[in-house]
């Protein structure tokens, strides 16, 4: 049920943290990842890090629908065939350099430009890529769409997580939880339009992962989570596995989180 040797698997995003871990996990169960980013050359050193199955690595701008078509025309001359679709490409303003400094900026403040381009990547872009990929998925009579989205979009943040011990503090910016939340309803969109086509589309919804995050963060972070620590960065893996596999074909609309307990409280 869980075998996904020869598969092909498409992760936008792919050069990021948690893309990295979905393309090595899947390299190692025997599918191609196809690891898709705005930086080609990190995508091409995640692509040559991987042991395992062969990788692809592909420059897409997810936002463009020439290059999400393109990036399906590179993966079906290479493979011949797309079996899953990761829409994993998001903005995050802590870690994403052209929007260094969104985090420190309130509600009341926040650029509508930065809202937008948020949205651009999260929603627009999993649409499209979705879009570009479906024809073949649906040649084949058979794919898999796994939405990647966060605790924030299930819940708001909580902003008393960002304020340090000598008063500073950062945001959790409003795009970020509005684009996740799109996830959801996307995916149920999805998973109703093609339930006759045999094609399947899930949300696999995420908790913190840890990341060079300073001791202070970290520890209120865990106090507020039941398990009492961040993920690692491998600990998303076997959710995603599962979901592109059969062992999950009667699941489709759903959405499977895996957040240590965040949202139970």
């Amino acid at each position: 049920m869980f075998d996904v040797e020869g598969r092909v698997v498409i992760i936008t995003g792919g050069a990021g943290l948690i893309g990295t871990a979905y393309s090595q996990a899947l390299s190692e169960a025997g599918a191609h990842a196809v690891v898709a980013d705005l930086d080609l050359d990190a995508a091409q050193r995640v692509a040559d890090s991987v042991t395992g199955a062969e990788a692809l690595a592909i420059h897409v701008d997810v936002t463009d629908p020439a290059s999400a078509h393109a990036m399906v025309e590179d993966c079906r001359s290479r493979f011949g065939r797309i079996d899953a679709l990761v829409n994993n490409a998001a903005i995050d303003p802590k870690m994403d350099k052209a929007s260094a400094g969104q985090h420190l900026v309130t509600f009341e403040n926040y650029p509508v430009d930065a809202f937008r381009l948020s949205l651009d990547v999260g929603v627009t872009g999993a649409f499209l890529c979705t879009q570009a990929v479906v024809p073949l998925m649906r040649e084949a009579g058979r794919g898999v769409i796994v939405n990647v989205a966060s605790t924030y979009g299930m819940v708001g943040p909580d902003q008393r997580l960002y304020v340090k011990d000598d008063g500073s503090h950062s945001i959790k910016p409003v795009a970020y939880s509005v684009s996740k939340s799109a996830m959801f309803g996307f995916t149920k969109y999805l998973a109703a339009y093609f339930a006759d086509s045999g094609l399947r589309a899930n949300t696999l919804t995420l908790g913190g992962v840890f990341n060079d995050h300073d001791d202070d963060f970290t520890t209120r972070y865990a106090s507020r989570t039941p398990l009492a620590r961040m993920a690692r960065q491998d600990e998303y893996v076997g959710a995603l596995l599962y979901l592109v596999s059969d062992a999950s074909a009667y699941m489709t609309g759903a959405n499977v989180v895996i957040d240590g307990g965040w949202t139970a409280w």
